[in-house]
């Protein structure tokens, strides 16, 4: 069990991904709505694990992984993108990100990613 930050601009999403935890029995500690938001929370939270959209309005998850990483080297991110980003997909593995997975969200996928990322 897992205590995880969701980051997404779209509370649906925050939702959905929030729902899938849950049922795996993962904890859900926090929520944000941007990139600013992910920082100043992984700073007071110190999650086990972050899921981040990439596309946020203020800053990017792109942007807020590398700032995370630059304060926490550990930190374990699994990014979350619409189909077709697959350029910044690959920007956000080489910026530290340690996994990603794609919307809209399949269940199976997002716990094998979390099992592969935690482990």
């Amino acid at each position: 069990m897992a205590r995880i930050l969701i980051v997404d601009d779209a509370k649906f999403m925050r939702m959905t991904l929030s729902n899938i935890l849950l049922k795996a029995g993962h904890e859900v500690i926090g929520e944000g709505e941007n990139g600013k938001e992910a920082i100043d929370l992984y700073r007071h939270l110190q999650p086990d694990l972050v899921t981040m959209d990439i596309t946020m309005p203020l800053m990017s998850g792109l942007e807020a992984v590398k700032e995370i990483k630059k304060e926490f080297r550990t930190a374990k991110v699994i990014m979350c993108s619409a189909m077709g980003q697959q350029k910044m997909v690959v920007e956000a593995i080489e910026a530290g990100a340690k996994d990603f997975i794609v919307k809209p969200f399949d269940e199976s996928r997002v716990v094998d990613a979390l099992s592969r990322v935690l482990n």
